[in-house]
C-alpha cells in the first residue's frame, strides 16, 4: 500500500510540476526540419496514418464531445472504428447545442495543435502533456468500444511516462511533433471531406457539414467555409508560431 501510495505521489508531484515550471528549448533548423518530417511521417503515409489517423479521429470526436459538455448536453457514448469513422450520441435540449458540438469535430484537431505547438513555444509543455493526459483519462467515461479505449488508454500511458520520466527537452520536442502533427492530420481530413462533397458523393450521409445543413437548414459549403476558416486560421498560427521559436 505505501509502494502504492508513494507511486501516486509521485505522479501527482510530476503533474503539479508541469503546472508550475517552465522548460524552453531551443529549435535550431536541423531540429525542427527532423521534427516536421516525423510528423509529415506520421500524417501523410499511409501505412503510419492508418494508426496515427486513429488517434486524431479521436481527437476529432472528443471536439464534438467537449464542445457538447459546453452547451449542458449530456454525452452518452463515443465510438471509434479502425476505419476511421467515430461516432458520438449526445443528447440535450435546443439547436444551438447540437450544432455547436457538429461543428467542432473537424476543426479539433487543428486547433488542439495549435494549442500543444504554443505550449511548447512558451515552456509549458509539461503542462500540456498533464492536462492532455488527465483529458484522455476522463474521456473513457464515453468511450463505448475498444478501439476508443485502447487509443485513450495508449495516449495517456505515454504522457504519463513522459511526465514522469523524460526530460523537459524531449517532452518539448514531443509536444511539438505531437502539434505539428496533429496540424497536418486535420488539414488531411479537411481535404478528405471536401473530396467527400465533390467526388465521392455516396458517403455524403457520414459528413458533418451534410448532417449540419440538414438539421439546421443552413447551407453545406457555410459549414465547410467554417471548418476551413478554423483549420487554416490554425495552420497560419501554427507556422507563425514555428518561425518565432526558429527565429528565436
Amino acid at each position: 500500500m505505501d509502494g502504492a501510495g508513494n507511486l501516486a505521489q509521485t505522479w501527482w508531484d510530476a503533474v503539479a510540476r508541469g503546472f508550475t515550471e517552465t522548460h524552453t528549448t531551443a529549435v535550431p533548423l536541423p531540429a525542427l526540419l527532423g521534427i516536421l518530417a516525423c510528423a509529415v511521417i506520421l500524417s501523410i503515409p499511409r501505412a503510419t496514418w492508418r494508426w496515427f489517423g486513429l488517434y486524431v479521429t479521436f481527437v476529432h470526436e472528443l471536439g464534438h464531445a467537449y464542445a457538447a459538455l459546453m452547451t449542458g448536453r449530456f454525452v452518452h457514448s463515443l465510438r471509434i472504428g479502425l476505419d476511421h469513422s467515430g461516432r458520438l450520441v449526445s443528447s440535450g435540449r435546443g439547436a444551438f447545442g447540437a450544432a455547436w458540438s457538429g461543428f467542432w469535430g473537424y476543426p479539433a484537431p487543428a486547433v488542439v495543435g495549435l494549442g500543444l505547438i504554443a505550449a511548447c513555444a512558451a515552456g509549458r509543455s509539461g503542462a500540456a502533456m498533464s492536462v492532455g493526459a488527465v483529458v484522455l483519462l476522463v474521456s473513457l467515461i464515453f468511450l463505448r468500444n475498444l478501439t476508443g479505449i485502447l487509443v485513450a488508454v495508449l495516449s495517456a500511458a505515454i504522457a504519463q511516462v513522459l511526465v514522469l520520466f523524460a526530460a523537459p527537452a524531449t517532452v518539448n520536442y514531443v509536444v511539438l511533433a505531437l502539434g505539428i502533427a496533429l496540424s497536418v492530420g486535420g488539414v488531411r481530413d479537411l481535404f478528405k471531406l471536401a473530396g467527400v462533397h465533390t467526388r465521392r458523393r455516396e458517403r455524403l450521409a457520414a459528413s458533418d457539414a451534410f448532417i449540419l445543413g440538414r438539421t439546421t437548414g443552413v447551407p453545406v459549403f457555410v459549414w465547410l467555409s467554417g471548418f476551413t476558416a478554423v483549420i487554416a486560421g490554425c495552420a497560419a498560427a501554427s507556422a507563425w508560431l514555428l518561425w518565432s521559436m526558429l527565429a528565436a
